[in-house]
């Protein structure tokens, strides 16, 4: 594959580089999933973002996706997976092309310009976008953008960047919708039927100049078995529980079942602009999110006289907890056109992690499961004053207006971190305090400056050439690490780094389009990757926050045919990284024999693939409408100073399959118009399996902490019930398909949903 990228960066030098910035205003409608390059209509700023683009409009969410969540309506985008576990996740991670889970950073993810991906961490957990800002409601349009090949983002756009355009009225408006789902869930010792509510409403209008929208979401959900409690031998003088091995085929016996969650979340939108005259407009918007959880346990476990028992099992202490969390977000995006050849914006936006606080018990009884079962004393893990900032000024200069032949784009972009994320001690876990000590506690800011430019020439009517330069300044302060009573500071960083960007599109015949890209990436570290605590059983040592940005190059060659009725495209695309962020082991002390597991820098790895996807309307028979795409991957480790274990070769690892990331994936969806009002869709994604391990030593991917091959099957009848009504039934996971992706993911679930819009 290797002669396609020299040839594809031979054409780019040949004819320049270029990338265009991207700007969230309402597209035209579609009739269907859409894979396109170019989209100038997406943007009230002038030009096109070079890279492959897949664009959703909320018609068609409605249509054919099982929608309960805002992260639902991407889920059968071309190598895009949502790590969602179960309705009302916090934690649905975006996995993209060339990256997989536990990569959150390696991706974005904007809703109106407000930044929802949390760079304050890298991983599956705090990490993942806060997709309880947008309700499924206000969703207006999606785009997926793929690959680092625009100056207007920053490194983390690696994977891909993700906008999600919410509504504006152009009248009044309102619509009230309810819609209901059922899990049936059957394994190891567990079966339930977890039910699902949510309600949401929204109301609009434009008076003049003034718009505004108001939406409101409320979702009641319980979830199947997110953890389970495992033990090498079963708990003597017990019964019950279940025989089995870990991904690695040690001994893993199933006790229980842990993160049995019930959540109560609710999001309210603000969002209202003004029009001061036909070319400029103000708009501001505030989002409040609020989830109230509590997670409880269930054991397998008898003791002598029968009875449930926990048998002194911590397991069943950490999967037992409550959770509170209130977040809340602001933004405010101005738009000045003064001129055919002048445009100009400035987004600020403002994301703040009010309350977040999660409370559990330490010990679990060791003669029962009758209440209170868990001892008093526990610990609160806190993130509350964590948030981040963003400011970003964009300026479009078309000398000539818009036949001309350059699109000049430039711009400044400010973002700022804070981490603060202490773990205390308390004597009552259930009232939250009072708090004893500190137990473990990782914080810290960062703060990235940004310059940007590029230019878009149009060298020739079916030749276009883009070349662009990102300029950026990063640093690392305020480092915090506690243990107990050992307290690190640890130094300030900083660095800097240039990025060029490129693409050269050529339509070489009607209907036909090649296009070849190139853009480097530096992906900088995150405050938890700086700061994290380093853990050897229950002993935490402070790391060594030294961390080298990801070093990323980028390229991709894209071959394009569209008919009337559709488009063909197959992208070639490779990763070439060095100093790639993963965690494997080394001493923390240089010359120690004694290795320790934390993120390092891996010197290189890369990942280089073929992506085909194929949509047409009317296809087969008139009424059909079909989308799918096929990604193959083949992501290696080529070199590394570390180890993949403690007891592993020095080169194990090389040449072995990158963790987390599949080499296989693949999606469709299939929507047959019965007639203007009803319409039947069949869905599917699948993914082949992935390792965990550097040096591929999963023996045992489809158990709890593996991950295994799976095919889901989706189906959703659709119908719009007269001008005001509209309802839908489906079923996720048709074929009731039990697979872990480290959590067991949901199995055969029933979703329906009712709207009236007024």
């Amino acid at each position: 594959m290797k002669p396609i990228f020299t040839f594809a960066a031979s054409l780019l030098l040949a004819g320049g580089l270029s990338a265009q910035s991207l700007n969230s205003e309402p597209p035209v409608a579609l009739d269907k999933l859409s894979v396109t390059a170019h989209r100038d209509e997406l943007t009230t700023l002038p030009g096109d973002f070079p890279a492959t683009r897949v664009t959703i409009a909320a018609a068609q969410i409605e249509e054919a996706v099982n929608l309960v969540d805002t992260e639902d309506a991407v889920k059968y985008f071309p190598s895009i997976f949502l790590r969602k576990r179960n309705y009302g996740d916090t934690q649905p991670v975006m996995a993209t092309r060339t990256w997989g889970v536990s990569s959150s950073a390696r991706s974005l993810v904007y809703a109106d310009g407000v930044l929802l991906t949390a760079l304050i961490a890298n991983n599956n957990s705090i990490g993942a976008p806060r997709w309880g800002l947008v309700a499924p409601t206000e969703i207006a349009h999606i785009d997926v953008m793929y690959g680092p090949f625009s100056a207007a983002y920053p490194g983390n756009s690696m994977g891909a960047v993700m906008e999600i355009a919410t509504r504006m009225p152009d009248r009044r408006e309102a619509t009230l919708s309810q819609t209901m789902a059922w899990q049936g869930f059957d394994l190891y010792g567990t079966h339930a039927t977890y039910r699902t509510a949510q309600t949401a409403a929204t109301i609009g209008d434009r008076v003049g100049k003034f718009s505004f929208w108001v939406s409101a979401n409320y979702q009641d959900s319980h979830s199947q078995p997110l953890t389970y409690v495992t033990a090498a031998t079963f708990p003597s003088g017990t019964t019950g529980g279940y025989a089995e091995t870990n991904k690695l085929g040690a001994a893993a016996n199933v006790l229980g079942a842990g993160g049995l969650l019930h959540t109560r979340m609710a999001n309210g939108k603000f969002k209202a602009a003004y029009d001061f005259s036909a070319t400029v407009r103000l708009t501001y918007t505030l989002g409040l999110w609020r989830n109230d959880a509590d997670s409880t346990v269930e054991t397998y476990l008898k003791n002598a006289a029968g009875q449930p028992t926990y048998a002194g099992q911590s397991g069943f202490a950490s999967g037992y907890y409550h959770l509170l969390q209130e977040h809340s977000a602001h933004s405010l995006d101005l738009k000045v056109h003064p001129t055919d050849e002048w445009s100009f914006e400035a987004t600020a936006s403002v994301y703040h992690i009010d309350t977040d606080k999660q409370s559990l018990p330490t010990t679990a009884s060791a003669t029962s499961a009758a209440a209170p079962g868990f001892g008093t004393a526990g610990r609160a893990a806190v993130l509350s004053g964590t948030g981040w900032t963003t400011l970003d000024l964009k300026a479009i200069w078309q000398p000539g207006g818009k036949t001309a032949a350059h699109t000049v784009t430039f711009g400044a972009h400010d973002d700022r971190e804070r981490l603060f994320n202490p773990t205390y001690n308390t004597s009552d876990w259930q009232a939250g305090g009072p708090y004893t000590s500190v137990a473990t506690e990782g914080d810290g800011r960062t703060w990235t400056q940004a310059l940007f430019a590029e230019d878009g020439w149009r060298l020739a009517p079916s030749l276009k050439a883009t070349y662009g330069l990102r300029y950026e300044n990063w640093r690392a302060y305020d480092g915090l690490n506690v243990n107990g009573g050992t307290t690190v500071h640890q130094p300030r960083l900083s660095a800097d780094r240039v990025s060029p960007k490129g693409t050269l599109t050529w339509e070489f015949a009607p209907r036909w389009s090649v296009t070849a890209s190139v853009g480097q990436a530096y992906r900088f570290a995150t405050v938890a990757e700086l700061y994290q605590l380093v853990s050897t059983g229950s002993t935490f040592t402070a790391p060594n926050a030294n961390l080298k940005p990801d070093n990323d190059l980028s390229a991709e060659l894209r071959l394009e045919r569209t008919f009337e009725h559709g488009s063909v495209r197959v992208s070639l695309f490779q990763d070439d990284v060095h100093d790639a962020i993963i965690s494997q082991f080394n001493p923390l002390v240089a010359g120690s024999s004694q290795l320790y597991s934390y993120l390092s820098n891996v010197d290189h790895v890369r990942a280089q693939g073929v992506e085909v996807a194929v949509q047409e309307s009317d296809a087969l028979i008139r009424g059909l409408d079909f989308s799918g795409s096929v990604t193959y991957l083949d992501a290696r480790t080529l070199a590394l100073s570390g180890r993949a274990s403690a007891t592993a070769s020095p080169t194990a690892a090389i040449g072995q399959r990158l963790p987390n990331i599949p080499d296989v994936r693949a999606s469709f969806v299939a929507t047959y118009h019965l007639d203007h009002r009803w319409s039947v869709t069949l869905a599917g994604r699948y993914s082949a399996m992935m390792w965990t391990t550097l040096d591929n030593t999963d023996v045992h991917p489809n158990t709890y902490q593996g991950f295994t091959s799976w095919f889901v099957a989706d189906a959703r009848v659709n119908a719009r019930l007269g001008r005001n009504w509209s309802a839908g039934v489906g079923v996720d996971n048709l074929l009731d398909r039990k697979y872990f992706l480290f959590h067991p993911f949901p199995q055969r679930t029933v979703v329906a949903d009712v709207k009236s819009t007024f």
